[in-house]
C-alpha cells in the first residue's frame, strides 16, 4: 500500500483546474512512454467539474486522444442515455468535444442493454471487457489504468462500494452488481477495490464541507469495510485531490506544508 499524498486547493474551481492540467500531464507522459493510457473516470459533481475543466484547458490538445482508453469505475443502471448515467454527463462535460475512438470509450452497460435488467450479467460482461483488455504484463484481470479516479462520498464511499455493504466486501471479481445502494438509483454497477488497487494512480477527489468528515475518517486509520475510500489506492501513488473546506477536519499531522 502506497501511502496518501494529499494537495490541498483554495476551492473547488481551482482544484478542478488544477486536476485536469495535472491529469494532461500523465495522460501525455504515458503516451510517450508507451503509445497510449489508460483512465478510469469517475462522476459526480468533482469528476464532471474536472472533466469540463479538462474540457476548458488550452493544453487538451497535448493528449492523442485517439490513444486514450477509458473505463469507469462505476455507473448508475439505468436506459441508455439517462442523464442521471456517468457516461452521459461525461459526454456532456468532454467527450463529445474530443476526437476519441469509439472502440476505446468503455461504457459500462444500461439497463437496456443487452444484459436487459441482469445488473449481475452486466457486471460480469463488464469484468470479461477489462479482462479481454489486460495483458501479460498487467498480471492481473484488469489493465494497469495509469490513472483511476474516484470521487468520495460523505459516507466515505467510492464509486458504487458503500460502507458495510457486500460489494466493499468482495476480494476476488473485479466488478459487480451493487442491489440495494444508500442513494439513488439503488442498483448499480462498480469496480471492486481489486480492480481499484491495479491502478498506477488511484486520485482520490473531495471538495466541500459535506467531505470533510469522510476525508479526515478515511486519512485516520479507518478501516476499508467502514469506510470505503480507505481502501482505495494505487500501485505507485494514491493522491488525494481536496478543496479547503474538505480539508477542513484533517488532522495537523496529515496537512500538507505546502499546497496550491
Amino acid at each position: 500500500m502506497t501511502p496518501p499524498q494529499l494537495v490541498v486547493h483554495r476551492d473547488k474551481e481551482l482544484m478542478a483546474q488544477a486536476a485536469a492540467a495535472r491529469l494532461i500531464t500523465r495522460i501525455v507522459d504515458a503516451q510517450a512512454a508507451r503509445g497510449h493510457a489508460s483512465v478510469v473516470l469517475t462522476g459526480g459533481r468533482n469528476g464532471n467539474g474536472l472533466l469540463a475543466a479538462l474540457a476548458a484547458a488550452p493544453a487538451r490538445d497535448a493528449v492523442d486522444w485517439a490513444r486514450l482508453d477509458l473505463w469507469w469505475g462505476d455507473e448508475r443502471f439505468l436506459p441508455e442515455g439517462d442523464p442521471e448515467r456517468n457516461i452521459t454527463q461525461a459526454r456532456e462535460a468532454l467527450l463529445d468535444a474530443v476526437p476519441l475512438d469509439p472502440a476505446r470509450v468503455h461504457a459500462m452497460p444500461a439497463s437496456d442493454g443487452p444484459y436487459g435488467k441482469d445488473v449481475d450479467e452486466a457486471a460480469a460482461a463488464y469484468a470479461a471487457e477489462l479482462a479481454a483488455a489486460a495483458g501479460p504484463e498487467d498480471h492481473g484481470p484488469v489493465p494497469t489504468f495509469d490513472v483511476l479516479m474516484l470521487g468520495v462520498g460523505p459516507d466515505t464511499h467510492v464509486a458504487s462500494l458503500f460502507p458495510e455493504l457486500p460489494a466493499v466486501r468482495e476480494t476476488e471479481r473485479t466488478v459487480v452488481g451493487v442491489h440495494g445502494a444508500p442513494k439513488p438509483p439503488p442498483v448499480r454497477v462498480s469496480l471492486t477495490l481489486p480492480a481499484i488497487r491495479a491502478a498506477r494512480e488511484v486520485w482520490l477527489l473531495a471538495a466541500g464541507e459535506d467531505k470533510a468528515e469522510a476525508a479526515a475518517i478515511a486519512l485516520s486509520g479507518a478501516g476499508e469495510i467502514q469506510a470505503p475510500a480507505a481502501g482505495a489506492y494505487g500501485r505507485s501513488r494514491t493522491l488525494w485531490l481536496l478543496d479547503a473546506a474538505a480539508a477542513s477536519q484533517l488532522p495537523r499531522a496529515l496537512y500538507p506544508p505546502a499546497s496550491a
